[in-house]
């Protein structure tokens, strides 16, 4: 069993996996230790709908692919990403997504290659199963806890799946079409999406799972005192 520094280490985004759902009782295990994750006052502000119905996953897919299509950008209860980018995470976000192209031979102006890949974020990189994390509408209202909160729930999903032999991908494409998640779930009105979570086995010889996207040295972010 891997140290939690080793699993950190170890660590990063899959986008291509078995077809193999996870099994109900692993991912029983997985969900109850992760709500464990620390909140403010106790809150426990995520609300989880774990999806391995194979119908269910395709029409959330589907029907984002659709509104995509129909040149929507996003449809979304949050907004995940900065309205103006500035460095150096736009210089970050560049590189990532540079460094991810190129390892898989996608050209700046491979439109139908680069939608493709697009689109296999709604097709969940081939897995079977997704968690989906809302929280109340409520606890958002002009307050940031519960974000907090649940970014923390994140880490404690990915880093658990590993001790079930499982990878992960984080998913803030789904929560620019948060709406639409919900509108096919028919979730309560007082629910938003916040993100998803691919979870599955990973294709170990699939080459777009080498990627690993680099980290800047502590002296670019830590003051010490």
């Amino acid at each position: 069993m891997p140290t939690i520094l080793e699993a950190i280490n170890a660590r990063s985004s899959k986008r291509a996996y078995h077809s193999k759902s996870v099994p109900k009782e692993i991912q029983e295990k997985i969900l109850k230790a992760a709500s464990m994750t620390p909140s403010g006052a106790n809150m426990q502000p995520w609300i989880v709908y774990a999806i391995s119905d194979e119908k269910v996953l395709k029409k959330i897919g589907d029907a984002i692919i659709e509104k995509m299509e129909t040149g929507v950008k996003h449809d979304q209860f949050i907004q995940y990403y900065p309205i103006k980018w500035k460095n150096p995470y736009k210089k970050r976000r560049l590189e990532t997504g540079v460094g991810l192209y190129t390892l898989m031979d996608v050209g700046r102006k491979d439109i139908v290659k680069r939608t493709k890949m697009w689109h296999d974020n709604f097709r969940w990189f081939g897995a079977s199963t997704v968690f989906f994390v809302f929280t109340d509408k409520d606890l958002i209202d002009n307050a940031q806890g519960a974000l907090i909160d649940c970014g923390a729930y994140l880490q404690s999903l990915t880093l658990l799946a590993q001790e079930f032999g499982l990878d992960t991908c984080p998913q803030g494409s789904t929560t620019e079409f948060g709406r639409v998640v919900a509108d096919v779930l028919n979730t309560p009105e007082s629910l938003a999406l916040l993100y998803s979570v691919v979870i599955g086995y990973a294709k170990e010889d699939a080459k777009i799972n080498t990627y690993q996207p680099s980290r800047v040295p502590l002296e670019e972010y830590v003051t010490f005192i």
